[in-house]
């Protein structure tokens, strides 16, 4: 029998990870794979077990190959032949921090809890942000896989 944790023993932790020369796709699935919980030997599919990501540095995060320039982001109104569609190179210079949001939201399921556990993802343009006071344990995400990192 398969023993799922209750909601009074969830605990979360707050994680900290620093997105310089950081590559999106990687960044993104394993900041995902923590918001789920996945990383955890409690790791239960319908809870949500997951950590707080604090995300520093995203305005210096990086594309392999020619995404940068060639990948396409969509989205629609919700009036007819209201198609609006962006780059990752407008995206950066308005706001940094939605590529990385964008990566990680399509990596969760969809659903309720999806949406909940995309809130305990903080996202910060710069090195500074408001939550020090939560003891942060750090990821260094460049020595995890050497191709973690793209060094231009």
């Amino acid at each position: 029998m398969t023993n799922f944790i209750k909601k009074s023993e969830i605990k979360n932790n707050w994680v900290h990870i620093d997105a310089t020369n950081a590559v999106v796709g990687r960044l993104a699935s394993e900041i995902a794979k923590i918001l789920r919980g996945k990383n955890k030997p409690t790791f239960t599919p319908h809870m949500d077990d997951g950590d707080f990501v604090v995300v520093t540095n995203v305005s210096k995060i990086k594309f392999t190959g020619n995404k940068f320039d060639n990948k396409r982001y969509y989205r629609h109104t919700g009036h007819p032949g209201g198609i609006k569609e962006t780059s990752p190179k407008l995206l950066m210079n308005k706001k940094p921090e939605e590529i990385l949001k964008l990566a990680v939201k399509r990596m969760l399921p969809g659903g309720p809890l999806a949406k909940k556990q995309l809130t305990k993802l903080k996202i910060y343009k710069e090195e500074s942000h408001p939550h020090s006071a939560q003891k942060l344990t750090e990821i260094n995400f460049a020595s995890l896989n050497k191709k973690n990192t793209v060094l231009n």
